[in-house]
């Protein structure tokens, strides 16, 4: 796996159950018990998806005396939407390009009537 934070941050996100574990905490913090709830899986499983998460900089891990709680971290999906934005900006040109040639040729075919 690639280690530039990208790459991290989308290795992270490409699991459903990781993308559900980042919806939660955007709620508030949770420890790993809490997070596992509403899963199929064992406590440890959680903990491994939540380590990816804290690897790729979406989830921090606090101590508040024997609660590890987890917070999400909002910087790496602001880098990620920054990178989408460039292909957004991208695809709205040339959407607008689509949009000027049709209308350039819907001029055309009514003169042809």
């Amino acid at each position: 796996m690639h280690d530039d934070p990208l790459s991290l941050v989308f290795f992270a996100l490409a699991d459903p159950t990781r993308r559900a574990l980042l919806e939660r905490l955007s709620t508030g913090e949770a420890n790993v018990g809490e997070l596992a709830e509403p899963f199929h899986m064992s406590t440890q499983a959680i903990s491994k998806h939540i380590a990816v998460l804290e690897a790729a900089g979406l989830v921090t891990r606090g101590r508040d005396a024997q609660r590890r709680p987890s917070l999400i971290q909002f910087a790496p999906l602001r880098a990620v939407d920054d990178w989408l934005d460039r292909y957004r900006l991208l695809w709205l040109e040339r959407l607008g390009n689509l949009d000027r040639q049709l209308s350039k040729n819907q001029g055309r075919g009514s003169n042809d009537v």
